[in-house]
C-alpha cells in the first residue's frame, strides 16, 4: 500500500514509517507539516494518508483543515487521523463530512501495534475506525434519537463496536456470540435506522454516524 505520513514529531514520524514499511507498505512521502501535503498527495497518489490533528505552525487545527482539503480534492481518499487527546469538535467535523475511509485514533493506540495495523487496513479498505474514547465522548454529548431508542441493548453494543471499526468476526469474539448472530443484530440495526440495502453510501458508516449523532445530510440516512 502507498502511504503518505504527515506528523510533526520526528520520532513518531520515523516510527510510523518504519512500522508500516516493515509490514510491506511503501511510504511515498513523510512530511513534518501540511505545507506540501496536497501537492505530495497529487504527485504520489497514495492509498492512505496518516496525519496529525495538530500541525505547525500554530498546532491547532492545521491537520483537520488539511484533511478537509484532501477530501475536497479526493472524496474517496482514505485518511487516518492521529491525535494526542480527544479533540471532540474536530472529530465531529471530520466524521460528519466523511462517507467512509476515515480513522480517528489517539496516539496511544499506536502502541498496540497489531490493533493499529488492523486499523490501517480497515481504513484503507474504506471502513471507519474511531478510538473508543472518541466514541465515548461523542456519545456523552449526543441528543436522544427515537430511532436509536428502538435499538435493543445488544444492538446498541454491536453498533458501538462497529463504530470502533471492529469486523463482524471481532464483534462475535468479543461478545461470545456467533458470527450469524452478529449479522442478525446488524441487519436489525440497519432496518431500525432506515438504512435499506439501496441506501447510498456504506451502511455501516451511515449507522455509525446516526449512532454518534453527527450530520451527513448527503447520505440520505444518518443525520
Amino acid at each position: 500500500m502507498r502511504i503518505v505520513i504527515c506528523e510533526d514529531n520526528a520520532l513518531l514520524r520515523a516510527g510510523l514509517a518504519r512500522l508500516l514499511s516493515d509490514e510491506g507498505h511503501e511510504i511515498v512521502a513523510s512530511l513534518p507539516d501540511a505545507v506540501e501535503l496536497q501537492s505530495k498527495v497529487a504527485e504520489t497518489s497514495p492509498e492512505l494518508v496518516v496525519l496529525d490533528v495538530r500541525l505547525p505552525p500554530t498546532f491547532t487545527d492545521e491537520g483537520v483543515r488539511a484533511a478537509m482539503a484532501l477530501r475536497e480534492e479526493s472524496p474517496d481518499l482514505p485518511i487516518l487521523v492521529l491525535s494526542q487527546y480527544v479533540e471532540e469538535r474536530y472529530a465531529t467535523e471530520l466524521i460528519a463530512r466523511s462517507k467512509g475511509a476515515l480513522g480517528y485514533l489517539l496516539k496511544d493506540r499506536v502502541a498496540d501495534v497489531a490493533e493499529f495495523l488492523d486499523s490501517v487496513e480497515t481504513v484503507a479498505e474504506g471502513g471507519t475506525v474511531l478510538d473508543p474514547e472518541v466514541v465515548g465522548q461523542l456519545l456523552g454529548r449526543r441528543s436522544r434519537d427515537s430511532q436509536l431508542d428502538a435499538l435493543t441493548e445488544r444492538e446498541r453494543t454491536v453498533l458501538g463496536l462497529m463504530a470502533e471499526g471492529k469486523s463482524n468476526a471481532a464483534i462475535a469474539a468479543q461478545l461470545y456470540i456467533s458470527a450469524g448472530s452478529v449479522e442478525k443484530h446488524i441487519s436489525q440495526v440497519f432496518q431500525k435506522l432506515g438504512l435499506a440495502a439501496e441506501t447510498g453510501g456504506n451502511r455501516r458508516v451511515l449507522a455509525v454516524l446516526a449512532y454518534l449523532g453527527v450530520g451527513n445530510d448527503e447520505s440520505g440516512g444518518a443525520r
